[in-house]
């Protein structure tokens, strides 16, 4: 998926592959409710059912995660993705560092009941279908995906 573009860029033309949106975010904590607000309207608006209050809550945790452990002012890029399994979400950012705890624990560790940090991709490993990241050429990208829900019968 390539860097988002700096205004929001919805794709929604089925011939084209799945729809997208493209938006870029202030980095300031301002970011994690835009991008809550249009996680929710992305997913309300393509009427997918894919569960909106986990996507929402873990694009506020990419997305604050962002904005605290990038230096400057750079914007944060936010990149929904409709696919036939359900949907992702990608946050870009200019630190080509990984996150430091995307991957899974070590079966011996334990997190520390008292730190008041570190939890967020602890939710993401847990409640996402699949996570990851990517080098990008600007610094990295950060994305879960989420199964879309069977339809009724």
């Amino acid at each position: 998926m390539p860097d988002p573009d700096p205004a929001s860029d919805p794709d929604p033309d089925p011939a084209s592959g799945p729809a997208s949106w493209r938006i870029t975010l202030p980095h300031t904590t301002a970011a994690v409710p835009l991008a809550r607000a249009l996680v929710r309207t992305v997913l309300a608006d393509v009427g997918t059912p894919t569960d909106s209050d986990t996507a929402e809550l873990l694009t506020a945790e990419l997305v604050a995660n962002a904005v605290e452990h990038t230096s400057g002012d750079s914007p944060i890029g936010l990149v929904v993705e409709m696919l036939p399994s359900g949907c992702q979400v990608e946050v870009h950012d200019d630190d080509p560092e990984p996150p430091g705890g995307l991957t899974p624990p070590r079966p011996d560790s334990v997190p520390d009941p008292w730190q008041e940090h570190g939890r967020g991709l602890l939710l993401i490993r847990s409640l996402s279908s699949a996570c990851g990241h990517r080098r990008t050429a600007r610094g990295k990208a950060v994305w879960f995906t989420l199964p879309a829900w069977p339809h009724p019968a």
